[in-house]
């Protein structure tokens, strides 16, 4: 669908026009970028394999200066016959030009890295996202490791992105804080190497743990959601979730 402005107060952020031209209220902010790759391991291999190519990657990042890029993995943990994949691997800049570059330096000095990978997980699409943050989670000693849901949305006819379902995002991420749910929200917006969507979001939510997203599913109350979110106005499908590991933080991230 897509045909909604992405109008937008959050986290101190003002955006403002279409899902590719995010364009925040200075010239420091903005919309996050992130690209997925979904993948599988090749006849033979596994995480081992994996882990040995992501040691290789990462010293090739370190020699490049790549210090504005995080990355994970993530291994789908509740999941149908329908995520056809074995592995997501999930990197995010703070700016599209910063991922622009991470894209530059990949095509022009990767060498046989990309081969590597081939070799362990043949990976079947590469997507890009435009990520708002609604509630970021708490910071934490150990962050090498946590869960992530994915639900597709689609907005109802009657409603619009930033008159009422940003703001019911909003008030929805309020309401879980003060639960103190230690969750994290998001919304990604489909970008690049999709086409054909039937959804125009997806709901990101993070949990440092499985006992952590439990937590929030004792507390969840069907008559607050259906008071923040009337009938008619978002339609969610069940989450995928994924236990996601870190390979790499970018030095904004890290501090």
């Amino acid at each position: 669908m897509n045909r909604f402005l992405l109008t937008l107060v959050t986290g101190g952020l003002v955006f403002a026009g279409g899902l590719n031209t995010a364009v925040a209220q200075d010239d420091d902010d903005g919309a996050a970028a992130v690209e997925i790759y979904t993948c599988s391991y090749a006849d033979g291999k596994g995480a081992a394999d994996l882990d040995k190519v992501i040691a290789k990657w990462n010293k090739w990042a370190d020699d490049q200066g790549l210090t504005d890029y995080s990355a994970w993995t993530m291994t789908p943990f509740y999941s149908s016959p329908e995520q056809d994949f074995d592995i997501i691997w999930l990197g995010a800049t703070q700016t599209g030009k910063s991922m622009g570059a991470v894209q530059d330096m990949w095509i022009a000095n990767s060498g046989t890295l990309g081969e590597d990978f081939d070799s362990v997980t043949p990976c079947d699409s590469h997507s890009m996202h435009a990520a708002v943050e609604f509630k970021a989670p708490p910071k934490r000693e150990d962050e090498s490791s946590f869960v992530l849901d994915f639900s597709d949305c689609t907005i109802g006819d009657d409603y619009h992105f930033s008159t009422d379902v940003a703001p019911a995002l909003t008030a929805w991420s309020e309401y879980r804080a003060a639960q103190d749910s230690t969750a994290g929200m998001w919304a990604f917006f489909p970008v690049n190497g999709g086409g054909g969507e039937e959804y125009d979001f997806k709901f990101v939510v993070s949990h440092r743990n499985y006992t952590a997203k439990g937590v929030d599913f004792d507390n969840y109350e069907p008559a607050k959601a259906r008071e923040i979110f009337p009938y008619g106005m978002l339609s969610c499908d069940s989450s995928r979730s994924y236990v996601t590991t870190n390979i790499r933080m970018a030095e904004s991230d890290a501090e």
